[in-house]
């Protein structure tokens, strides 16, 4: 498991943001595009490729991508 792999996965899922723009310390809340369907696909994705179920608190409590993805790495252990 890779940062950089799970922010290119993070990146898949935006439609409007600049992927250039995108980084570990990326606040993901703060994207204008972000809304509660986007959270529930980044719940599918974490599930899909990491078999990590998370729950919304995570999504709450993650400030950066970086952030989720260690939630997500934790779980994963």
């Amino acid at each position: 498991m890779e940062l950089g792999t799970f922010i290119q996965q993070f990146i898949e899922l935006l439609e409007e943001s600049d992927a250039e723009q995108i980084s570990a310390s990326t606040r993901f809340h703060e994207l204008d595009e972000y809304s509660s369907l986007l959270a529930l696909t980044i719940v599918a994705m974490v599930d899909e490729e990491y078999d990590v179920a998370i729950k919304a608190e995570d999504l709450r409590k993650a400030q950066t991508i970086e952030d989720l993805f260690n939630i997500i790495k934790e779980k994963k252990a």
